[in-house]
């Protein structure tokens, strides 16, 4: 394993990071609603669980999902009802001030989880990309490396959006909008979660 592998294992993480799903719009949405701090914490929920799902597919849950496939309908269901119930709370709360909306510091970063943890797809879209990009025969500290540059990643990356989006500016034109742009929110996190629900 070389320097090779990880700079094609973070352009893929990039490219999946900027493809929007539920992970992209929550943390944008609580960046700009929440501010910086709030970006940060809930980023860092975020890149941790999908580092994690990461670790899952080096240590082999991608195989299990596919030896017990009703793990992976049951965990694919709950997270299909959390995206729900998310968009279900940003659409009944789109008329409440800002600061009632956010969820701010340990929240974000909960919260930040949860999302990750809602999607179980990721570990299979993990173990593809990690079978394609890494040699075979990693040793335990090398899937560590793996998992931590993952992290690493996700952290930057929205570390960098809450900077960009917690700006005056964008909390302006956020704060103007609130109501339309958190009931689109909400259309399109309940989209993909009904998506996640009834797919197979």
């Amino acid at each position: 394993m070389d320097w090779t592998h990880f700079l094609a294992f973070n352009l893929t993480l990039l490219a999946a990071m900027a493809a929007p799903g539920p992970a992209l719009l929550y943390a944008l949405r609580q960046s700009i609603a929440g501010g910086f701090r709030t970006g940060v914490a809930t980023g860092a929920g975020l890149g941790l669980v999908a580092s994690l799902w990461t670790a899952a597919a080096l240590l082999g849950l991608e195989a299990v999902f596919r030896l017990v496939p009703a793990a992976f309908v049951a965990v694919r269901i709950a997270g299909a009802l959390y995206l729900l119930w998310i968009a279900y709370g940003l659409w009944r709360d789109a008329h409440l001030p800002v600061a009632d909306s956010a969820r701010p510091g340990a929240r974000a970063f909960f919260g930040g989880m949860l999302v990750n943890l809602a999607n179980p797809k990721s570990v299979l879209f993990a173990a593809s990309v990690l079978v394609v990009i890494f040699p075979p025969g990693l040793t335990l500290a090398d899937k560590a490396l793996v998992v931590a540059n993952h992290f690493a990643v996700e952290l930057t990356v929205y570390a960098l959006f809450a900077a960009l989006l917690s700006t005056p500016p964008a909390r302006a034109g956020y704060l103007r909008l609130k109501p339309a742009i958190d009931r689109a929110a909400a259309a399109v996190l309940g989209a993909l979660g009904l998506r996640l629900l009834l797919g197979r």
